[in-house]
């Protein structure tokens, strides 16, 4: 049966001389995996130009339950980057924004609020005029609400966030996992704000590479089999 649905591309992988089969975080269904025959010829009517990572489509799929691979009757993306190919900074964050949605999203069944969120948040990315170079951490704290492990706002006297269980607290936890001030407070303003408003946040170089590995140390920890994040290095080195 032929469905529309939207969906956001998280990887291509090529398959036999001319097809390619593509991993989509899709609205109605979830995370699936779609066969495309003839994806690698040059007039295909289903390109890989259209299924690189962070593409937004609109689709009509063949979907059955239960199956391992689907096909794609029609997509188009939906909007069109305007940005992001183009600008170096943006495309090293969505390389970077891929690859934590890649491992993350793992379920199979619909979850719109998440995917209402990473639509909205990759188009804000293209849509602005001048990226925060602190876009990728307040999206990761953002998203971590979604995956289930959003943090709560500390109160009066929890100065120390245990990055292991997830909260903030008022005394020092007894293992080393933990982030202190300067560093909370830098962390709970970001937990505290809006991609409007991250201009307004300022964060200097060195605090903000310190303040990515230790959310990607938070993810470790509340994701399982993370594995190794290895586009973060680019980032670093780009967002200077």
């Amino acid at each position: 049966m032929l469905h529309k649905t939207r969906g956001i591309v998280l990887k291509a992988t090529n398959y036999s001389e001319s097809s390619v089969v593509v991993q989509v975080f899709t609205e109605k269904f979830g995370l699936q995996s779609y066969m495309v025959n003839g994806a690698r010829k040059p007039k295909a009517k289903i390109g890989t130009t259209l299924l690189q990572p962070l593409h937004l489509l609109d689709m009509v799929v063949y979907h059955r339950a239960n199956a391992s691979l689907q096909r794609i009757s029609e997509a188009r993306q939906k909007p069109a980057f305007q940005t992001i190919p183009f600008d170096i900074g943006k495309s090293t964050v969505a390389l970077f924004l891929n690859e934590m949605l890649y491992k993350c999203l793992r379920q199979q069944s619909a979850d719109e609020p998440l995917f209402s969120f990473v639509f909205n948040a990759v188009s804000w990315l293209d849509n602005t005029e001048k990226m925060s170079p602190n876009f990728h951490l307040l999206f990761l704290l953002k998203l971590s609400r979604y995956l289930g492990f959003h943090p709560a706002q500390p109160k009066p006297g929890q100065v120390y966030f245990d990055l292991k269980d997830g909260v903030f607290c008022s005394r020092l936890p007894a293992h080393p996992l933990v982030l202190e001030n300067p560093y909370t407070s830098l962390f709970a303003d970001l937990l505290s704000s809006s991609f409007d408003r991250l201009e307004s946040l300022r964060i200097s170089l060195m605090d903000r590479r310190f303040l990515l590995g230790r959310i990607l140390d938070f993810y470790q920890f509340h994701v399982d089999h993370l594995g190794e994040i290895k586009s973060h290095e680019v980032l670093e080195a780009v967002l200077e």
